[in-house]
């Protein structure tokens, strides 16, 4: 038997709808579904209000780390300015060392007249065979201006233009100052230059073009004298080319040397610049 003391007093305010189930014994049991209810309430409400509270949480903490995702487009902004930048950069370098590169090269394969001291170790004796077949030494050329250019007759590009700017020269030197150059050719290549090829190639430039060849030996000792650089390249069986110095030698009429001309002069240049070196040399 459940004993209940003023309990109606105490629960009437908080209950409204009591239900009343009925015992086998006919006595009976009063159920407070609103009571449990409240307690329900309470906890679910205590339960939101933590969910709520961990939901305002959330949110905070959503918002919080919203802030890269609204701050993400200056982000990629940033890095794309900095690639952009970063490879003009690399580009400009790129062409500087390109450029400098060159500037070497350049200065490597074309000579450079500087101040001078003193005379030139350059030139020396020397006996050849010219493109007639007679041998001829330095001694030859005595009482002349002469203009030597190191080369071969198999030789693609580089040869024939300087050659042709050379009689080219020759010939304004003539017309313009009455000054008579004897052009000179020496072979660098004296396994494939005969006489007889020296002899048909010459004939393609200038008349007055004289063509020297001789043996490896003889041909060494020449290009030593001259300081000149020559050597075999891209050999393929009896067909190769000669890499070598692109370089004329301004004589005197003592077969000393006065200066040098390299690729950078064009014919107008190289005869202004013989016809300098000419009257200077005379003025002496």
């Amino acid at each position: 038997m459940i004993k209940l003391r003023n309990f109606s007093a105490i629960a009437t305010p908080l209950i409204r709808n009591p239900q009343i189930i009925s015992s086998s014994n006919s006595r009976r049991v009063t159920v407070f579904p609103h009571r449990l209810l409240s307690t329900d309430v309470t906890v679910s409400g205590q339960t939101n209000e933590g969910k709520s509270s961990e939901g305002s949480s959330s949110s905070s903490s959503s918002k919080e780390g919203g802030r890269p995702v609204r701050g993400g487009p200056v982000s990629w902004l940033s890095l794309l300015l900095l690639m952009v930048t970063g490879g003009g950069i690399i580009v400009y370098y790129d062409k500087e060392k390109k450029r400098h590169i060159e500037e070497l090269k350049n200065a490597s394969t074309v000579p450079k007249q500087g101040p001078s001291a003193g005379v030139a170790a350059i030139g020396g004796p020397f006996s050849l065979v010219n493109h007639d077949g007679k041998s001829v030494t330095e001694k030859d050329f005595l009482g002349k201006w002469t203009l030597i250019y190191f080369g071969f007759t198999h030789c693609p590009d580089i040869c024939p233009d300087e050659l042709q700017k050379l009689a080219i020269a020759v010939d304004k030197l003539k017309e313009k100052s009455g000054i008579d150059i004897v052009p000179v050719f020496i072979s660098v290549d004296p396994e494939r230059d005969t006489v007889e090829q020296v002899r048909e190639y010459v004939k393609e430039f200038h008349p007055k073009l004289v063509g020297l060849t001789g043996t490896p030996d003889a041909i060494k000792q020449a290009a030593r004298a001259y300081r000149v650089y020559y050597m075999k390249t891209e050999e393929e069986g009896s067909d190769y080319l000669v890499d070598h110095s692109i370089v004329m030698y301004l004589m005197s009429p003592n077969m000393e040397f006065v200066k040098f001309f390299g690729k950078n002069y064009d014919a107008d240049a190289l005869a202004e610049g013989i016809a300098k070196e000419i009257t200077e040399h005379k003025g002496k």
